[in-house]
């Protein structure tokens, strides 16, 4: 049986950037915290908290302290919070999501409501959101798009989360625009996902089974799921070689692999050694 590997699986840009930035964070002499894990990734996680640096859920005294901001982001004013407890703060945010907070917060000065379409609830999003003085309208899907208050905006900017589906955008656009007589959008999704993206509409065209690495909190991975079961239905969403199960194998002669942004190599790579074993 083949084996194909997507050529842009595994880390992108911004999460490698922040796990440079928290291993040299770690080596100082402080004491390194951060708010939540700095990328959705079980295994990052635990070496990140294996380095020294612990995740506190609440801001109080950082007198003498260094408190990393995310790769996904924070809002203003946990940041202003942190830095009134006495934080020293490294900002871990990917460049390409600080470009949407600026993006979001140039349009709002300009008269636009912004809103924004991504996952309600993801930290990136809460993020963007944060950095906001009056409220953004989220989207995550057509179903949820608030058609009443809309009547009340003249104009509206939208920005993405960086993770979202171009597909699923269009679709939520193709409404906003009948809705809003002033629509500007700017697609924030960032090339790493749009790579990605591109590469998984292809390969579970052509192979017999389509293999999905990342953890289930990770929304890019999630959408690389999606992405692939709509155009294949033999493809498997895993975190270890522990979810493989050798009957998805089955007179298969070949298998895509893909992970998410936040899944390591070595992971990807066990999965792989893994399924030669068994096949």
């Amino acid at each position: 049986m083949k084996i194909n590997v997507a050529k842009s699986a595994g880390f992108c840009f911004g999460v490698k950037r922040a796990l440079r930035i928290a291993s040299e964070a770690a080596k100082s002499k402080e004491k390194v915290y951060m708010l939540g894990d700095i990328v959705h990734n079980e295994d990052v996680a635990g070496d990140i908290k294996k380095a020294g640096i612990k995740t506190i859920k609440f801001l109080s005294n950082g007198k003498g302290k260094t408190l990393i901001i995310r790769a996904h982001g924070t809002a203003s004013k946990i940041s202003k919070k942190a830095y009134l407890c006495g934080f020293k703060i490294i900002d871990a945010t990917c460049p390409m999501v600080k470009e949407i907070h600026k993006i979001a917060k140039d349009s709002e000065k300009k008269g636009y409501q912004i809103i924004i379409i991504g996952d309600k609830k993801h930290d990136e999003v809460k993020g963007i959101a944060g950095q906001l003085q009056n409220p953004a309208i989220v989207i995550d899907k057509v179903v949820t798009i608030p058609r009443a208050k809309l009547k009340k905006i003249k104009k509206a900017a939208i920005v993405t989360q960086s993770t979202q589906n171009l597909e699923n955008v269009l679709k939520i656009i193709a409404v906003l625009k009948r809705k809003v007589k002033d629509l500007k959008f700017f697609n924030t999704i960032c090339r790493p996902t749009r790579i990605k993206q591109e590469e998984i509409r292809i390969m579970p065209l052509k192979n017999d089974v389509m293999i999905i690495i990342g953890s289930k909190t990770s929304a890019n991975t999630r959408r690389l799921y999606q992405i692939s079961k709509s155009l294949n239905k033999n493809s498997f969403w895993v975190q270890s070689k522990d979810n493989i199960k050798t009957g998805w194998f089955r007179n298969a002669k070949c298998v895509g692999i893909t992970s998410g942004a936040s899944t390591p190599n070595l992971t990807t790579q066990t999965i792989i050694e893994y399924i030669k074993k068994i096949t």
